[in-house]
């Protein structure tokens, strides 16, 4: 398991003041300021983040160091990290999406199906995307406890009840 955890990303800029356009990861949005300081992937820069305003798709936010539309646009597309211990624990039931990655994907019957190789939204709930050794393909599996009724992230891996001609 990663020691940082990806809560957010940037944008790019929201006016010409140096504000950002933030998307935020994390259950209730604004809480991302209380994790700061952020820190970009590479760990070389880091950001005191102040939330400005809420937008569409986001937040309006000042982040340290970034003064100028310039500064703001160069930050486009850059991912926000956490380290690990500034996050709450979870249930028993839940689990930080970066947990899951690379998790060995079993089938009811014993079967490796692949590993976790994103955890994807768009809109509708959350989805493994399964890729399988030897394949350039990968299957995308609803993560819901019908198709996924086991994760066990001590033992690196998950089962998972496929619906009918998804594998």
């Amino acid at each position: 398991m990663s020691d940082m955890i990806c809560v957010g990303t940037i944008g790019g800029a929201f006016g010409v003041l140096g504000e950002v356009r933030l998307k935020s990861f994390t259950a209730d949005p604004t809480a991302i300021a209380d994790y700061a300081p952020l820190y970009t992937e590479d760990k070389k820069s880091e950001f005191d983040v102040v939330l400005t305003r809420a937008i569409n798709s986001g937040f309006a936010a000042r982040l340290s160091g970034v003064i100028t539309k310039e500064d703001a646009d160069a930050l486009k597309g850059v991912r926000l990290f956490t380290p690990r211990d500034r996050l709450p624990s979870l249930p028993d039931d839940e689990f930080y999406h970066a947990d899951l990655i690379d998790l060995a994907v079993f089938d009811t019957g014993g079967v490796e199906l692949g590993r976790v190789k994103s955890v994807q939204n768009h809109g509708a709930g959350d989805l493994l995307e399964i890729h399988s050794a030897g394949s350039t393909s990968t299957i995308l599996l609803p993560f819901t406890r019908e198709v996924v009724p086991t994760v066990d992230l001590t033992a690196g891996r998950i089962i998972a009840d496929p619906p009918e001609g998804s594998v």
